[in-house]
């Protein structure tokens, strides 16, 4: 089994995106391509804890549940509504 270094360096950096919404007084954040979510007291703080949070995702799934629920084709516009 390899340690937790060896298959954080066998991952390539990837970009991800991280919408986030505010809450009552905190921010939830959200990673659409992973389907992981986190939240924080600031939009820093939730930027950051969700980007711990996928870091742990991809440490511990296995490449299998990552293949499947990750969306490689992702799409995120505005449009006005009456």
């Amino acid at each position: 089994m390899k340690n937790s270094f060896t298959h954080r360096a066998a991952i390539k950096k990837t970009r991800f995106t991280a919408i986030i919404e505010r809450e009552d007084n905190m921010y939830v954040s959200l990673c659409p391509e992973l389907d992981v979510a986190s939240q924080g007291k600031t939009v820093e703080e939730a930027t950051c804890n969700l980007k711990e949070a996928v870091e742990l995702f991809l440490e511990c799934a296995d490449k299998k549940e990552i293949q499947q629920r990750l969306h490689t084709e992702l799409f995120i516009t505005q449009f006005e509504a009456i």
